[in-house]
């Protein structure tokens, strides 16, 4: 047993079973990422914001928690649900206690940014997983706004010094990230003059659509964002959708079990998200949109998917930033999927939770898959799979991605070291269950 911040973690491991067919209607967590940026942004508005839908998950706790050691009050009427008290954009107060981010990447290199233009210290830890995460990519542009950020190699622990005076910059990043673009635009509102970021392609654009919700004046489009210093966010309501990454594992299931018919109301379905619906359906896969509205600023709508044979693809390279979170998931689909599906441009999957190129690689090969693995890639052939035993390194995706190939191979799948899917998917035992998954914990 470990603990991670104020979060108790055991082992945990799960037996995935062949099944004959799924059915019902599945409600996944909330967006994940939009929870962070609503809980960041809340304690920095003027007045109190109430979040709806909030993902009750492990990092969104974690981000909490850090939250009001710097002396934000959060309520929690009920669950899924957070009333944050603003205290303003200078309204945060230093600690000497260090911030655990827990297993949280995206609250990590967020507050980093946000934490750069304060008056004070602070030290941002996390566990074993984040701390072998690199951060230079966020901390070297933020230096070169005039914050000072000292970490180990690259690596967390982020010491962040305070008191530093911030130059807004145009800055082009060198690897797409929403992650870097964000951090940037948060330490932008303290920065004297304009904060631009240029992206080599366009990613999720959450922190931009929710800053404007929050009445902060910003320029964006796909591909670049720009704002200056000086202004107000505003306390507001934000309805938070379901998280697509959590639907993915559902769309990627429905697709791949013979009979099959799942209904996934209410999802996220930002267009810098969805790039795993638009390679599904090059594959082959029948998922249809219905009720499509906006919520919060988001365009949201109810996913229906019915099993269709699938067919491999050349991935075109312009879906990988829209969909850099689903690749576990897509890799599966690929190996059900007759023919070869080819990845490119992808690397950046070698710096997640775990390398998660090699991990699926692996864990499908032992599965009896045949995959090629490249430098930022692989080329999956698609095939049959058997049972075997599953190392997941602790990365919530490779779990849950494996319980889905579990639905389709001929012998039982075992899934070592799970306890990490509460970070993003609190109850997905329990939802898979309940339509068709045979899913056991030991």
């Amino acid at each position: 047993m470990a603990a991670v911040g104020e979060f108790i973690v055991t082992r945990l491991d799960w037996t995935s079973h062949n099944v004959r067919v799924l059915h019902g209607s599945v409600r996944v967590p909330g967006d994940k990422s939009v929870s962070h940026r609503a809980l960041m942004l809340g304690a920095l508005a003027e007045g109190s914001s109430h979040i709806r839908g909030f993902l009750e998950g492990e990092d969104t706790r974690a981000t909490a928690a850090v939250l009001q050691l710097l002396g934000v009050r959060i309520d929690a009427p009920a669950d899924g649900e957070r009333v944050v008290h603003g205290v303003g954009l200078h309204g945060l107060r230093g600690t000497a206690a260090q911030l655990d981010c827990g297993n949280a990447g995206t609250g990590m290199r967020l507050l980093a940014g946000l934490l750069a233009g304060q008056a004070f210290d602070s030290t941002l830890v996390g566990d074993e997983s984040l701390s072998k995460r690199p951060m230079r990519r966020v901390t070297d542009p933020l230096e070169r706004m005039g914050a000072k950020i000292d970490t180990q190699n690259g690596l967390p622990p982020l010491q962040v010094r305070g008191g530093q005076s911030l130059q807004g910059i145009a800055y082009t990043l060198p690897v797409a990230s929403a992650q870097v673009k964000s951090a940037l635009l948060l330490a932008g509102l303290y920065a004297k003059g304009e904060t631009e970021v240029i992206e080599p392609h366009p990613t999720r654009d959450y922190t931009e659509r929710m800053l404007a919700a929050f009445g902060w004046p910003i320029d964006f489009a796909p591909g670049r964002a720009r704002l200056s210093g000086g202004h107000t966010l505003r306390a507001t309501q934000v309805d938070v959708p379901a998280d697509f990454s959590s639907a993915a594992f559902f769309l990627v299931a429905g697709s791949i079990v013979p009979g099959s018919e799942l209904r996934l109301p209410t999802v996220g379905l930002n267009p810098r998200r969805t790039g795993l619906l638009q390679a599904l359906r090059l594959m082959g896969a029948d998922i249809r949109v219905e009720n499509e509205r906006e919520s919060g600023g988001e365009p949201v709508g109810d996913l229906v998917v019915r099993h269709a044979p699938l067919h491999g693809i050349e991935l075109p390279e312009a879906l990988v930033p829209d969909m850099i979170d689903e690749f576990p998931a897509l890799f599966v689909a690929a190996t059900a999927a007759q023919g070869k599906t080819v990845v490119r441009g992808a690397a950046e999957l070698r710096v997640k939770e775990s390398d998660r190129l090699a991990a699926m690689a692996t864990g499908l090969r032992t599965l009896g898959a045949v995959i090629d693995e490249t430098p930022d890639g692989a080329t999956i052939h698609g095939g049959p799979l058997h049972g075997g035993t599953i190392e997941s390194h602790g990365d919530h995706r490779i779990a849950m991605s494996f319980a889905v190939a579990g639905l389709i191979a001929s012998g039982a799948v075992r899934i070592n070291d799970c306890a990490n899917v509460a970070t993003s998917f609190p109850g997905f035992i329990e939802l898979a269950n309940g339509c068709g998954f045979r899913l056991e914990t030991a």
